[in-house]
């Protein structure tokens, strides 16, 4: 009988993992804006006034803390309620449902004091999720300045925010603030690396100084696109040095440079070449470690280079490819699970307003562990 009892209770353990694992690797999907409401009658007010155009919002960036994926919705187009959500992979529901984060209150739109359009997310080793706001809504129709841009922090434990970096003063007219890293320096001190495309540059921010500057690139690094973007990777490739790997989307180049010289303002001499592309290339995230993961523009597949080997096609490892009509924006480390998520959909339909009810969008899961 004591048999039988074991018996039973390894089956139900082997049931309970088996379900789990396919929980977990059952993409998270929805189209448009399929966000939790306070109230029926929230929406439709919302719906009536074109506060809310479903087909208008799309996630682009993405974080995983725990079992909930951190969004990023960029106020591209009018009727995006949302700029910043949370989804949990946990839900069992054939869409997934996505809550405002931390709160409604905190997406009001023309309010300074909350969040107007969030560009790019990042969550640090010390469970605080940092946002780049650019305070520009309606960028892809009528852009419209509404705040001056910022970076404003949240204690994921607790859900309240923590800081904000007023970042108006290390901007120009042109600006076009892009991507965003966080690391700790060697003395505990935070540092927030953006990338500005417009002018050129990095900004450097010593959050615990409150202090700011620019960090201007060399004329070389520039590409050929007239509206270009400046992707940046925070890796680290060992011996304790972090890096930021860098490259425009029309650069034939991929660069790279210490962030303790960063941090000390200094880049005069201090970039590296680090190789030449195959062909134009989208940074997607990294593993948190030394691989970056990216792919070639309009191309479904993604790739892994380790940054510790040479930039070099031998060196670029296959690990996903999106289904047809999707294209991947970010590839997410999932850190309680050691494995790697994609944040994929339907954008170039978005940009040309051909996605009908709206832009198709999904979380799926990468093969293979970090």
């Amino acid at each position: 009988m004591i048999h039988k009892v074991a018996l039973l209770f390894l089956t139900l353990a082997i049931y309970v993992e088996a379900t789990c694992d396919k929980e977990i690797q059952r993409p998270l999907e929805w189209t448009g804006g399929s966000f939790e409401w306070p109230t029926p009658s929230t929406k439709a007010l919302y719906q009536a006034s074109g506060r809310f155009i479903g087909k208008n919002v799309i996630a682009t960036r993405a974080q995983i803390y725990k079992d909930d994926v951190i969004l990023a919705f960029p106020r591209y187009k009018p009727g995006t309620p949302v700029t910043l959500g949370r989804v949990s992979l946990k839900q069992r529901t054939c869409e997934a449902i996505i809550s405002p984060y931390p709160c409604w209150s905190t997406q009001e739109e023309g309010n300074c004091g909350a969040l107007q359009s969030i560009v790019d997310i990042f969550v640090d080793p010390n469970d605080i999720l940092w946002v780049l706001d650019v305070g520009v809504v309606n960028t892809l129709s009528c852009p419209v300045r509404k705040c001056p841009p910022k970076v404003v922090a949240f204690n994921l434990k607790t859900n309240r925010q923590v800081k904000v970096l007023d970042l108006s003063g290390l901007v120009a007219q042109a600006s076009r603030l892009q991507y965003l890293a966080v690391e700790y320096a060697p003395d505990g001190r935070p540092y927030v690396y953006i990338s500005d495309a417009a002018t050129r540059s990095l900004l450097v921010f010593d959050v615990a100084g409150n202090r700011g500057y620019r960090v201007v690139l060399p004329k070389a690094v520039v590409g050929t696109g007239r509206r270009d973007v400046l992707y940046i990777a925070l890796v680290q490739k060992g011996c304790g040095n972090n890096f930021i790997i860098f490259s425009y989307l029309s650069s034939p180049r991929v660069f790279s440079i210490r962030t303790d010289y960063l941090r000390a303002g200094c880049a005069s001499g201090k970039i590296q070449d680090v190789g030449l592309k195959p062909n134009r290339l989208v940074f997607l995230g990294t593993d948190l470690g030394s691989a970056i993961f990216f792919r070639y523009e309009g191309q479904p597949e993604i790739y892994r280079w380790d940054t510790n080997t040479p930039f070099l096609p031998v060196s670029f490892v296959l690990v996903y490819k999106s289904d047809n009509c999707f294209l991947s924006t970010q590839a997410i480390a999932d850190v309680k699970r050691e494995r790697m998520r994609v944040l994929e959909s339907n954008f170039p339909d978005y940009v040309e307003n051909t996605v009908g009810c709206g832009a198709n969008q999904k979380i799926s899961l990468m093969t293979g562990c970090l």
